[in-house]
């Protein structure tokens, strides 16, 4: 694959930081024309660099104030269906297999502790294979 370059690259911060920025506008910002800003877009849509374009949301406006990064070690046969499970949570916005202290990796929305605590006992412990849970609470996102 080749390397994209700082066009390239600056075409992606500006759309890293705000995804329905004007095409008109990237390529003011980029010193290129609209056109060639579309067909640089295109090409790294095509070849997996831009993979979608999405939203950021702020989970304390849509009721969720507990947000949790869980570390989750599961029985080594049950990895993969763990792994299964834990996306099918809807306070779960994603998973992922990792590296390190623990073998999978999740971050949870929740209105409150109480809502954590039910949420880690009442589900995600009785996942077979599920051994420990390891949540860490954040207090506040900078980036």
């Amino acid at each position: 694959m080749e390397k994209i370059d700082d066009k390239g690259k600056k075409i992606l911060e500006i759309l890293k930081e705000d995804s329905r920025t004007p095409y008109t506008e990237i390529a003011k910002e980029v010193g290129v024309s609209e056109a060639t800003v579309r067909k640089r877009i295109g090409k790294m849509k095509e070849k997996g660099v831009i993979d979608r374009f999405t939203i950021k949301l702020d989970p304390s406006s849509l009721g969720f104030d507990m947000v949790t990064l869980l570390g989750l070690d599961v029985e080594p046969e049950h990895f993969l269906d763990a792994i299964e499970e834990m996306r099918e949570i809807k306070e779960v916005k994603w998973v992922a297999k990792s590296t390190g202290d623990h073998m999978i990796m999740s971050e949870i929305w929740t209105e409150d502790g109480d809502h954590l605590s039910e949420l880690m006992t009442e589900k995600i412990t009785k996942i077979e294979g599920v051994r420990d849970l390891c949540p860490a609470i954040l207090l506040e996102k900078i980036q």
